[in-house]
């Protein structure tokens, strides 16, 4: 699943009359790159949920039949629901027998997934998601072994989550930034708890106390937010 419904407000004025997953780095739109990284990996079977402009992302999928991928569209033009609702929306065109991975459209990334699909498939979490040493104002905290501890925004001393302050070794946690690509097990969506309008954060924390969440480390690949109009300068020396 990619999300792409968001209202993209730190991208005006692009998204003021047009929808930041349409958003070009040279000459592709997010959408398009997102779907063309999957395909990398045998991954042709895609959702898309859409609510900010969602005719022009409709649209540009059927103008150019998916670029190559089968594309279900998760319709959020009602309400928009975040990540997390967004993901409940999309339960039954998801859910299945296997793990599925999830990326914000806005992500630009060469991660290798089938790194992290093994990552996933050798240590069995709930949720792996990865995460990179890079600097930002709220990072997820995790233990020795990598397991998801707590949630701290540096900027306001914020901070939430089962295990907070210190493991059971008595190690500090390590800060981590997310990346908003993620594998899921199906059973997830029998666990989350919230309903309505609300980010997949609040799940991974309220899960990680009684399930295993992982964060999986790939400081050192090419990862671009392009939540800004001028960080798309920076996909572009990038991602050619």
């Amino acid at each position: 699943m990619i999300f792409a419904a968001g209202l993209g407000t730190r991208f005006k004025p692009w998204t003021n009359s047009h929808p930041k997953a349409l958003a070009l780095v040279n000459g592709k739109s997010l959408l398009q790159r997102n779907i063309e990284y999957l395909q990398q990996y045998d991954i042709y079977e895609v959702v898309v949920n859409v609510h900010h402009f969602a005719d022009q992302v409709i649209d540009a999928i059927k103008i150019n039949k998916g670029w190559g991928s089968n594309i279900l569209i998760s319709d959020e033009r009602d309400e928009l629901l975040e990540t997390g609702g967004g993901l409940l929306k999309a339960r039954k065109m998801l859910e299945g027998p296997e793990p599925f991975i999830t990326i914000n459209v806005d992500i630009l990334t060469d991660l290798n997934l089938n790194d992290l699909v093994l990552f996933h498939k050798q240590y069995q979490p709930l949720v792996s998601f990865a995460v990179t040493n890079r600097v930002t104002s709220r990072y997820f905290l995790f233990d020795q072994d990598a397991r998801l501890c707590g949630w701290r925004n540096v900027k306001t001393g914020e901070e939430k989550g089962p295990f907070l302050s210190k493991n059971a070794l008595g190690d500090t946690l390590i800060q981590k930034a997310y990346s908003c690509v993620v594998i899921f097990q199906p059973e997830i969506f029998s666990l989350i708890q919230q309903r309505g309008k609300f980010s997949i954060v609040e799940s991974y924390l309220d899960l990680a106390a009684d399930h295993l969440v992982l964060g999986y480390d790939h400081t050192g690949d090419k990862l671009v937010d392009v939540g800004k109009p001028e960080s798309v300068a920076v996909a572009e020396a990038m991602f050619l």
